[in-house]
């Protein structure tokens, strides 16, 4: 990711990423917007769409289990991160979302939704 791009605001405050984030909203944002576009090389408008989702609503339920745990912010979402990496597309995930099977979980639904943000404004 070129660290100069200016991270986008959340399209939605309400819910997804930002609303589930509760107080924790406007630090965490530009800390996973950046964590996630740099695990999945997947430029920061494609991770906004994420994050603005209902993924990016389970995305910080995993942050905020890492935070329950005492975990730091950051660290928080860097294990999500690492986390949702580690997983891969199965194939009834596959089937039902068209993202290809085996790619890391995280990059498939960060591609899935900027797939479905640009179809929706199309």
């Amino acid at each position: 990711m070129n660290t100069t791009n200016q991270i986008p605001a959340p399209t939605v405050t309400d819910w997804g990423f930002f609303g589930t984030m509760n107080e924790h909203a406007e630090a965490a944002w530009s800390l996973a917007m950046t964590a996630i576009s740099e695990a999945t090389c997947q430029p920061l408008e494609s991770v906004r769409a994420f994050l603005d989702s209902r993924h990016g609503r389970h995305f910080a339920d995993d942050v905020q289990n890492g935070l329950y745990q005492g975990q730091t912010l950051q660290d928080a979402i860097n294990a999500a991160t690492q986390r949702w990496m580690g997983w891969t597309i199965g194939r009834q995930t596959a089937k039902q979302y068209g993202i290809p099977k085996g790619l890391p979980y995280l990059t498939g639904f960060v591609i899935h939704c900027e797939i479905v943000e640009e179809s929706l404004a199309a």
